[in-house]
């Protein structure tokens, strides 16, 4: 089972992003459409490879957003990501881990100075099998190599394999290498699926 953290097994930053924006008198989407601009080697995906310090990532995202109308700080948008662990999914994987028929994976993009202060992250990052981290290895999702890694770290076929994720960009690789795949919009639901494929109670 291989679980996304951010939007997953917490809230998802979008909110802070949404509620940011409206704060500021930015427009709706600003952050995301800054972010989502040549995906593959801006200031984002650059700090998630481990490429930019946290300091090379307040200064490059600032520019990209004042090319895109408004200058932002990165470190502002660094400050947005830390949400709340959702205890449904934590609880659904210690259950999982319970049963001893399933090995557990945790796949993140971060910048790992951000994750190593979040309150908890060791002892959550224990609750898994293998932890992939995009900062540490250099590759970040949707990149097929960044699975394989996760892949390889189980013992696992992508055929043997769930991957929970809340963006769909980050899912349609995982589908095309022969994984189940669930989108986590409502966690309750997301968990239900699971479930089912597992033929587990997570709810």
């Amino acid at each position: 089972m291989l679980f996304d953290f951010g939007g997953v097994l917490t809230t998802s930053p979008f909110e802070a992003f949404a509620s940011y924006e409206r704060e500021r008198g930015l427009p709706e989407g600003f952050l995301r459409q800054v972010n989502a601009t040549n995906p593959d080697d801006n200031a984002w995906a650059r700090l998630e490879r481990g490429q930019l310090s946290v300091a090379g990532f307040d200064d490059a995202f600032a520019t990209e957003a004042a090319m895109a109308g408004h200058r932002v700080p990165g470190t502002d948008i660094l400050d947005l990501l830390a949400g709340e662990l959702r205890p449904a999914m934590i609880n659904a994987i210690a259950t999982i881990r319970a049963t001893g028929r399933f090995s557990t994976g945790l796949l993140t993009n971060n910048a790992a100075p951000l994750v190593d202060s979040f309150p908890g992250w060791d002892t959550l990052a224990d609750q898994f099998d293998v932890v992939v981290e995009s900062s540490r290895i250099g590759v970040r999702k949707p990149d097929p190599r960044f699975y394989d890694v996760a892949l390889e770290g189980l013992g696992i076929t992508p055929s043997e394999a769930v991957f929970l994720d809340d963006l769909g960009v980050n899912l349609k690789p995982a589908r095309a290498m022969g994984m189940a795949t669930i989108k986590v919009t409502n966690p309750d639901e997301a968990l239900g699926e699971l479930g089912k494929i597992l033929g587990m109670q997570l709810t």
